[in-house]
């Protein structure tokens, strides 16, 4: 069955040469192959400026560079989410873009002050490289940027159910092992998951 998917390019760097490109590509090229219909979104090619008030997050109109972005998302049956850990969490670039994509209004709303989503429907995988080693992540540093990142946003408007391939030692990795991640995304793209 063919899913309408979203990928959203994260990496700041606009490099070809990156991993987290090289993923998404791949996972591109499996989807393609199994007849899903594509867009991206490439965070490194896109103005995305900061947000510096609660009034202009709750009030000012969404940036014409990023009005495309929220129409993908609304049009997607799954998101993609590609970028590499900084800091133990996404960088900077994708986290502007989120809190400018995913205002109220068009993400989510309120009824008598409870929190209402607007995009239930729609699951998500982030796929995320990194310089420890995954378990490093998960077991001594808890994952708390990728918590934070499932549950305080995007399950937040509605997302789910949110899955991960988390790439780690990317700086080390042999060109078998390299393939194998490329080979593990065509697979997940295929299957539109």
């Amino acid at each position: 069955m063919s899913r309408r998917i979203v990928i959203i390019q994260g990496h700041p760097d606009p490099d070809e040469q990156r991993l987290c490109r090289a993923l998404a590509d791949a996972y591109i090229e499996g989807a393609r192959e199994a007849g899903h219909e594509i867009s991206s979104i490439d965070l490194a090619s896109v103005d995305i400026p900061f947000l510096r008030s609660q009034s202009s997050f709750e009030n000012d109109p969404v940036p014409p560079s990023l009005k495309p972005a929220q129409e993908a998302i609304l049009a997607a049956e799954h998101i993609v989410l590609v970028f590499p850990l900084w800091l133990g969490t996404m960088p900077a670039l994708v986290k502007a873009f989120l809190e400018q994509v995913m205002r109220p209004g068009f993400a989510f709303g309120y009824d008598k002050g409870v929190p209402r989503t607007h995009l239930t429907g729609r699951s998500a995988r982030l796929v995320v490289t990194m310089s420890m080693p995954v378990m490093a992540y998960r077991w001594w540093y808890f994952g708390h940027g990728l918590k934070a990142l499932q549950h305080n946003i995007l399950r937040f408007v509605g997302i789910s159910p949110v899955r991960e391939s988390l790439f780690g030692m990317v700086g080390s990795v042999n060109d078998a092992t390299r393939r194998k991640w490329l080979d593990d995304m065509r697979g997940l793209g295929r299957q539109g998951v």
